[in-house]
């Protein structure tokens, strides 16, 4: 552990005026309250048991305890400079946050977060003790979705407390890394931060990979002429915004522990694996916007294509509807051409005595030679007119 570990670790320390009962002693939970502190209503302690997932201290790198409750991990840090102890909670309850909040003296901005969860990535520091927000995610093939974990780490000098509120990330594979790895442990929690972040964001590529497979398949869809593909891009639009609000703040927090190093002593081994983590970070972040790009450009392309059918189609219908319109007009120019000879003759065959040229030796070729001329003249104008 670095020298400005040691002296924080040593002006941290200040003695607890509240009895902690031995282990193993059943303890009621704690109503639920506000962050507010209550003088007339102190926190009991509670027993970690339920929500604890891993509880070590460590020392110069190597486990040297396992406890069963915090007051455990507390006494072996006190005036032991190299000892670090490592707590992970999943979905602990509010009071079991303040516990650990009244053990290591953290800020209740921090564990009002905490509690409350649903926190953008953001890192904050209280005095010697920094509080990271990530946001994990992981792609499941079955349903081609990703889904997203949010965990919580406090950081102090010789402590790192991790809250998820989901089942990812897994967090004791980290652990085992860094048991296997005692050099790197021994680093202190700096080195626990920076295994938690590589975990995290080494995460992004099974996703990313997943959301490029999505993208080529809707690109696929959208040539084909899928009806079905505009609702798939608009909700692979929505994972990829979300994916993009967790990778977008990472990278501000990445450049706040590197402006950090010197002014708080970070090892220089440690150092080259940070910029480690903030390269994969950056590559992560500009993937998650280029595919958003990408999935804009293939919703205006598919836009098109769709605007493109629609009027191929309306074209489809006029030129239907103006074939339909000839039909119509040839047939209603034969139906006036036959009907002029049908009235005539007609008019002729009524037999009537007192009918003008009924006895006219020229009425019949005169009849058919005006039923001609009318349907010639007929003919004649149609044809003018396009319409035969």
């Amino acid at each position: 552990m670095s020298d400005w570990r040691v002296r924080a670790v040593r002006a941290s320390k200040r003695p607890f005026t509240r009895p902690v009962p031995p282990a193993g002693t059943a303890v009621q939970p704690a109503p639920e309250h506000s962050m507010d502190p209550r003088p007339d209503q102190p926190v009991e302690p509670v027993s970690l048991e339920r929500s604890v997932v891993d509880a070590a201290v460590y020392r110069d790198g190597h486990r040297v305890q396992s406890a069963a409750n915090l007051a455990d991990v507390y006494r072996e840090l006190p005036g032991k400079p190299g000892t670090m102890a490592w707590i992970g909670l999943y979905r602990p309850a509010e009071a079991q946050l303040l516990e650990a909040a009244e053990r290591f003296n953290l800020h209740e901005l921090a564990v009002e977060d905490a509690i409350v969860a649903h926190q953008r990535p953001k890192l904050e520091r209280y005095g010697d003790t920094l509080f990271v927000v990530l946001r994990a995610a992981r792609y499941l093939d079955d349903v081609e979705e990703v889904d997203f974990g949010e965990i919580h780490l406090f950081v102090g000098p010789d402590f790192v407390l991790t809250v998820r509120h989901s089942q990812a990330p897994d967090l004791s594979a980290v652990r085992r890394r860094l048991e296997a790895d005692p050099e790197l442990l021994a680093l202190g929690p700096e080195a626990v931060l920076y295994a938690v972040l590589d975990a995290v964001v080494d995460g992004y590529a099974p996703v990313i990979a997943g959301l490029q497979h999505d993208i080529d398949e809707i690109e696929t869809e959208v040539f084909g002429g899928d009806p079905q593909v505009s609702r798939r891009i608009y909700e692979l639009s929505r994972e990829v915004i979300e994916f993009q609000r967790a990778t977008r703040p990472l990278l501000e927090i990445m450049r706040s522990l590197e402006a950090g190093f010197g002014k708080y002593g970070t090892d220089e081994e440690l150092q080259r694996y940070l910029r480690d983590v903030a390269d994969h970070a950056t590559y992560a972040a500009e993937r998650v916007d280029g595919f958003r790009q990408m999935l804009q450009n293939i919703l205006t392309v598919n836009a098109t294509l769709v605007s493109q059918r629609q009027n191929e189609e309306m074209k489809q219908l006029a030129e239907a509807g103006h074939a339909q319109n000839d039909e119509i007009k040839k047939i209603s120019s034969w139906a006036a051409i036959l009907f002029a000879p049908t009235l005539i003759g007609t008019v002729y065959g009524m037999n009537f005595d007192t009918m003008p040229e009924l006895h006219w030796a020229f009425g019949y070729p005169f009849a058919i030679a005006l039923m001609a001329l009318v349907c010639t003249s007929l003919y004649l104008i149609f044809k003018r007119r396009d319409w035969l």
